[in-house]
């Protein structure tokens, strides 16, 4: 499999879940750093949407832009680490840029 970056917007297979966590196959944000990604065989990431979410800022972040995706919505209060045999085909990046306020909101919502 080829490297999974940090920033990369990738497919993934969120099942089995429990309660109100995300499933099925979607997309994610991978929130980890490289170095990690490589050595551990596990991602951290957040699942993507593309409904209109109700929830602000810090749980929900809009990608206004991000390269090769649709308008989507980053849902920073579901994040996942994963095993990268869940992880498939890269769809889009966000820039170091936007992925700061992601980093932000999660900062928030774990007390950081």
């Amino acid at each position: 499999m080829a490297r999974i970056l940090r920033g990369e917007i990738r497919w993934a297979d969120l099942n089995p879940v429990r309660g109100r966590e995300q499933a099925g196959l979607r997309p994610v944000l991978i929130l980890s750093q490289d170095i990690f990604n490589e050595r551990s065989g596990i991602v951290i990431a957040v699942a993507l949407t593309t409904q209109a979410q109700r929830a602000g800022f810090p749980l929900t972040f809009e990608l206004e832009s991000a390269e090769g995706t649709k308008r989507s919505w980053v849902k920073i209060s579901q994040i996942r680490t994963l095993a990268v045999e869940r992880i498939g085909k890269k769809t889009g990046k966000v820039s170091p840029e936007q992925l700061a306020p992601i980093i932000e909101g999660l900062n928030e919502i774990i007390g950081a």
